[in-house]
């Protein structure tokens, strides 16, 4: 160009003035257009170029320094692997391979914004170790140290059985690829697969906005440092199978539009997987997380797998999109599992887990419609481990719940959620009864409560104007902070004002409801149930014996005889213990339990035989029992509509006689009527004389009755809630 300029320009010189002028304006403009192209050229280096066998040897010779350490560089070219271009091919792995795992530095890899076409085979980039020798065990850590003899070990175990079942004279050379230095694959993108497997990678992997086109296999590869795979794209068979992550490994906001599988995997520490999207299935089954496994904000459009996987830190699937089945079947579960936010469309299995003791599922906001979804797990498991931190803003959440567990006929488990509904429904009436109103409290109230002067008058101004609608109200003043808020949330409620009668129920309620948790965990517990049944029979009818049969000291003694005492002792304590066992084992609070029947069963009669005893009793027949046999026959009888009075006609008084004091078995007639009071069902009709009674003991035996009846419509209660289909004979 610079030759044909000249020549122009000379040609120009000899021609005349006019077309001189001419032809040096057009020169003039041949310059600026080639000034112009070549900037446009400058412009276009950062476009990816050829790398040929010249260039690549021009990066061998200068590798550039980063961060202290060396790094070859081949970044934004077009390397051309494929196999019609097998001779620069070849070169190419020869000579990249020859840099980077020759000398005692590691050298960095760095094929950013690069172009693969074909595929690229990281194991020829890699140093072939052999099974035996320990050449390389300075360049690794103890645990990579172990990691690699075990994998000598596996290498030779599966060589010498192949050998056996080949019937091969000598096995095939077997080895370890150690990729040494760290790897760069930013915005890389490879036009055809990528073969990382069987490769120990003692240096980090970054390969954020990497694109994978045709499938990358990184089976049974290790990775010592951090891998990077941020904002990757995985368009093909993605295959991680049995691999080790020593360290922290993150997919975030990863695209997996092919299939992908990490089966038999290892994760030492995090594994970020946020934000990654699945378009068809992905497969995590028996893999091991030792630290948090971090799914939060995935879309699942591919059935998901963790089957017989173990998580020992927590599992965060916090507000990811199930569009398709998640089978978590037989997974092990050490921590807290977070379904917080979850939208679950389909099937989520957790059928056969593991949960360690104290491990929940947290389902807090999670969008759930039983018509829609599913969620599985083992009847009688489920229930007890699903759970929200709250009443409010979850009860629809838990409606379905309980819905979904019924269509599933898991009776236990839809149980389970409705007494895991009223404890949160508990706790909310307690704190309506107990924390303090900010539309009623006082301004020396809300000081004492935590709130300064000013946020004091600041909320009595607010609520002149408009009632606070809730608690979180507050934060909308400018006087309130949430540090301020934090401090006391747990303590202040916003209610309209209420009269004292609406408090007293409110009070009325939240009683009853504890008595419902407390004695059968709002119906949900029959073995509770039957536990507080066996424990009151026993103090009734320790109550009853002792006031029958105790009648007193002088002049004639009317007391039981220390063969009674005893059998009556031995019984209580048999009978009592069983039921104060079975208190403490299925009981969520068993003291609470205990107490709440105290004070239910004793002071009452307590009260009625002390003032007997301070009377005395000098009535007829006194030297006979108050109780009396239906002596016409012996047989099980449902008393549920029996009184316990006997009634005045003569002709059925006739049928009665007094039980008798002088036998052995005297004291089984007294547990047999306390059965009767509480259970409605003996083995025979004891009732109360109507002649000769003192009026405290009929009142005391009236109160049994009465007690007894409530906690029979308890127990019914609770077997229509237990026992499909019991409720049809019970109500009809």
């Amino acid at each position: 160009m610079l030759k044909y300029l000249g020549y122009r320009l000379k040609a120009t010189a000899m021609a005349p003035s006019g077309r001189s002028l001419t032809i040096a304006l057009l020169c003039l403009l041949l310059i600026l257009l080639t000034s112009f192209g070549g900037g446009s050229s400058a412009w276009a280096t950062d476009s990816p170029v050829l790398l040929t066998s010249e260039l690549l040897q021009q990066r061998l010779d200068h590798p550039i320094q980063r961060e202290g350490k060396p790094t070859l560089d081949l970044r934004r070219l077009v390397i051309d692997l494929r196999p019609e271009n097998g001779e620069f091919r070849d070169r190419f792995y020869r000579q990249v391979r020859q840099m980077l795992q020759s000398g005692n530095t590691a050298i960095t890899l760095d094929l950013s914004n690069s172009q693969i076409q074909g595929e690229l085979d990281l194991r020829q980039l890699s140093l072939r170790e052999p099974l035996y020798g320990e050449a390389l065990f300075p360049l690794l850590t103890e645990a990579e140290q172990a990691q690699l003899k075990q994998d000598r070990r596996r290498l030779l175990q599966l060589s010498q059985l192949s050998r056996s079942l080949l019937l091969q004279p000598q096995a095939s050379t077997q080895g370890i690829f150690l990729f040494r230095g760290p790897l760069i694959l930013a915005q890389t993108r490879f036009e055809g697969p990528v073969n990382g497997a069987d490769i120990f990678f003692l240096g980090p992997v970054n390969g954020p906005g990497v694109r994978f086109t045709q499938g990358a296999a990184f089976t049974e590869s290790r990775f010592s440092q951090p891998v990077t795979f941020i904002a990757s794209q995985w368009q093909g068979d993605t295959r991680f199978r049995n691999s080790l992550f020593f360290n922290r490994a993150r997919f975030i906001q990863a695209s997996f539009t092919g299939p992908v599988t990490f089966q038999g995997s290892e994760f030492g520490a995090t594994a970020g997987f946020a934000q990654v999207q699945f378009a068809t299935d992905a497969s995590f089954s028996r893999v091991r997380f030792q630290g948090n496994a971090d799914f939060a904000k995935t879309i699942w459009q591919g059935a998901g797998s963790f089957v017989k996987s173990s998580f020992e830190g927590e599992l965060f699937l916090t507000e990811a999109r199930l569009e398709a089945p998640l089978s978590l079947r037989q997974a092990r579960f050490s921590q807290l599992v977070n379904l917080r936010g979850t939208t679950v469309l389909r099937r989520v299995d957790f059928g056969d887990g593991v949960f360690l003791p104290g491990v929940r599922i947290n389902g807090a906001a999670m969008e759930f419609n039983a018509d829609q979804g599913e969620i599985l797990g083992s009847p009688g498991q489920i229930g007890q481990v699903l759970s929200v931190p709250n009443l409010v803003g979850n009860e629809t959440l838990l409606r379905n719940w309980v819905r979904n567990f019924r269509q599933l006929e898991q009776i236990a488990d839809a149980n389970q959620i409705e007494y895991t509904t009223e404890r949160l429904r508990l706790e909310v009436l307690q704190k309506q009864l107990t924390a303090v109103n900010l539309n009623t409290a006082s301004t020396a109230r809300l000081m004492t409560l935590g709130f300064s002067a000013n946020q004091a008058d600041a909320i009595l101004q607010q609520r002149q104007e408009s009632p606070l609608l809730s608690a979180q109200d507050v934060l909308n003043l400018e006087e309130v902070d949430l540090a301020a808020y934090v401090k006391v949330r747990d303590r202040i409620v916003a209610l309209p004002a209420r009269p004292w009668g609406a408090r007293l129920a409110l009070a009325l309620r939240w009683l009853g409801l504890s008595v419902l948790l407390l004695t059968s965990h709002y119906g949900t517990s029959v073995g509770l149930v039957l536990g507080v049944g066996m424990v009151a029979v026993t103090m009734s009818t320790l109550l009853f014996w002792g006031m029958d049969r105790y009648r007193r000291r002088i002049p004639t003694p009317i007391a039981p005889s220390p063969e009674d005492v005893a059998w009556m002792g031995m019984s209580s304590l048999g009978i009592g213990g069983a039921g104060v066992l079975t208190v403490v084992r299925l009981s969520d609070w068993p003291g609470l339990t205990l107490l709440t029947l105290v004070l239910v069963v004793l002071p009452v009669p307590l009260l009625l035989i002390a003032a007997l005893y301070r009377q005395g009793r000098y009535h007829d027949l006194l030297d006979s029992s108050y109780l009396m046999e239906d002596g016409s026959a012996r047989q099980l009888r449902l008393l549920i509509a029996r009184l316990p009075i006997l009634p005045s006609f003569a002709f059925f008084r006739d049928r009665y006689v007094p039980i008798p004091w002088d036998r052995r078995r005297t004291w089984l007639y007294y547990y047999d009527f306390s059965l009767n009071n509480w259970f409605k069902f003996g083995f025979n009709d004891l009732r109360l004389r109507d002649e000769q009674v003192p009026g405290l003991v009929t009142a005391l035996v009236w109160y049994q009755w009465a007690v007894g009846l409530l906690y029979v419509t308890l127990l019914l209660w609770t077997f229509s809630r237990t026992i499909p289909g019991l409720n049809l004979l019970l109500y009809f």
